[in-house]
């Protein structure tokens, strides 16, 4: 199981973080999340991929990003459609589609997305396009009728890792952000070398 660091912020956190050799660092370009990035990204580890987050974003902006900062994948976490997500993975970018989960969510929404994207990510539905920072019922997965890999968000701390690595579906990678943050952006090492060695084990 992969790991991938979301809503990094500021460069000298970027390099500390990037020393532990994460799977996957997110950068997110919507300007209303308190981790907007609007930066240069310091230099990271061959096997730490970049992912740029977008919400809703032009086609323009979202391949402007890319060429700037030589983004590997796109999370598209708005309303974003089958036809769009097809127009970015034919420009040799992976795309992640990110679904807002509550009981009540249809697992029939994302069959359409099935052949547009490379990845899903399922997060807690909230008040903001991620980063609510709370888990939801991980029980709704097993209704999951797909066999893509997919991330799981939402409220991931140190407490859930130990469950998720129970549970027998295609989770690609936990996706992690407020739970290990001193604040918005700001992201605590020392908590993220004791998920590495809580994975490791």
């Amino acid at each position: 199981m992969k790991t991938k660091i979301c809503g990094m912020k500021y460069s000298s956190n970027i390099e500390e973080v990037a020393k532990l050799q994460p799977d996957y660092l997110g950068f997110i370009f919507y300007e209303k999340s308190p981790r907007f990035f609007n930066k240069e990204i310091p230099i990271l580890p061959k096997s730490t991929q970049k992912v740029g987050v977008f919400v809703d974003a032009y086609l323009d902006d979202i391949l402007d990003k890319i060429r700037r900062y030589n983004l590997q994948l796109v999370q598209l976490h708005g309303n974003e459609s089958p036809e769009f997500c097809y127009l970015l993975k034919h420009i040799n970018i992976k795309v992640i589609k990110a679904f807002s989960i509550d009981d009540n969510f249809d697992f029939q929404t994302i069959t359409p997305y099935e052949n547009v994207c490379d990845y899903f990510l399922f997060d807690t539905k909230g008040q903001y396009h991620g980063g609510n920072g709370t888990t939801f019922n991980w029980q709704i997965l097993k209704n999951y009728p797909s066999q893509k890999p997919f991330f799981l968000s939402g409220g991931i701390g140190l407490e859930e890792v130990k469950t998720i690595q129970q549970m027998n579906l295609p989770i690609h990678a936990i996706d992690v952000n407020s739970k290990f943050e001193i604040e918005p952006g700001l992201k605590n090492t020392q908590l993220l070398k004791q998920l590495q060695h809580v994975i490791s084990s």
